[in-house]
This record gives structure tokens, C-alpha cells and sequence, in this order.
């Protein structure tokens, strides 16, 4: 999947209403792991929304290696 595409953009929408939801579609359990509890944790500290953002912005700009 390239920058910018289809499948990016949808992993981004995901992202968008659950943290870690678009790298879950992607396939990349770990960094939905890591993203989805991060933002949880946060949250809970008023600081989520920063989380929130950067799993909307990883999803959407992620390149597949090879």
C-alpha cells in the first residue's frame, strides 16, 4: 500500500473513532497494542487526544516494507 491509499485512508478513518483500530487493519498488532493502550492510559491524564493523533497520522501515512 502506498502513502495516501485507499487502504490508508479507511486505517485512518479507524484510527480516527479507536485508536490503534487502522494498524489493527493493516495487520500490525503490536503498534495497535501499543497505540490503543497508550491512548487509554492517557486519556485517563487529559493527554489521549495526543495518541489519538499520532494512530490517525501512523495509519494513514504507514508504507508496507519490500
Amino acid at each position: 500500500m502506498a502513502q495516501g491509499s485507499t487502504g490508508n485512508v479507511i486505517a485512518a478513518v479507524c484510527s480516527f473513532f479507536v485508536p490503534g483500530l487502522g494498524q489493527l487493519v493493516q495487520g500490525r498488532l503490536l503498534a495497535a497494542f501499543i497505540q490503543f493502550v497508550l491512548a487509554g492510559v492517557l486519556w485517563f491524564f487529559f493527554l489521549g487526544w495526543l495518541v489519538h493523533i499520532w494512530s490517525v497520522i501512523d495509519a494513514a501515512r504507514w508504507k508496507p516494507a519490500g
